[in-house]
């Protein structure tokens, strides 16, 4: 059963959506983090379930975050992807907050060839799991402000939220 709820963030309503897992804290994994507007964001079904319960632990995590908590998420995902994505995800999930990194050294940190940058690149462009997962930590080689499924202007409010803000060129 998929479930979802919205919760009022800096970024615009942001759309949880997860599934049950006995696993998970509050037992919902989630599945998707989006913002409105964003490229291949999810979309409310006819079949899922309005259920802000199951979504009470992440949301006390993002309010947190957006208060300016440096705490690392503590969330459980549900598993999406292919083994590439995973690894780069994975990658993602271990910039620290506050820093950035380039799609070269998530590159080299998943060991993938030098080549493999704009694969590097797609894979962040797929990351289901805008703000938890942080994407938004990856900029161009030359320090600019590069793509965001949630767009540019998320993305430095993100970074300027944590004190890492480039310069958009």
């Amino acid at each position: 059963m998929t479930l979802y709820a919205t919760l009022d963030s800096p970024l615009g309503e942001l759309l949880l959506v997860g599934e049950r897992s006995a696993t998970a804290p509050g037992g919902t994994a989630l599945a998707s983090l989006s913002v409105p507007g964003q490229k291949r964001g999810a979309v409310v079904q006819d079949d899922w379930t309005h259920d802000p319960a199951a979504f009470a632990g992440i949301a006390r995590q993002l309010r947190a975050y957006f208060d300016g908590a440096q705490q690392p998420f503590a969330v459980e995902c549900a598993p999406r992807g292919t083994d590439f994505q995973q690894r780069v995800w994975a990658a993602l999930e271990a910039i620290p907050y506050g820093t950035t990194t380039t799609y070269g050294a998530i590159a080299a940190a998943i060991g993938a060839p030098r080549g493999a940058v704009r694969a590097v690149g797609t894979a962040i462009g797929a990351n289901p799991l805008l703000v938890v997962r942080p994407c938004h930590r990856v900029i161009g080689a030359d320090g600019s402000l590069t793509g965001y499924a949630g767009g540019l202007a998320r993305k430095q409010l993100l970074l300027g939220l944590e004190g890492a803000a480039p310069e958009a060129r």
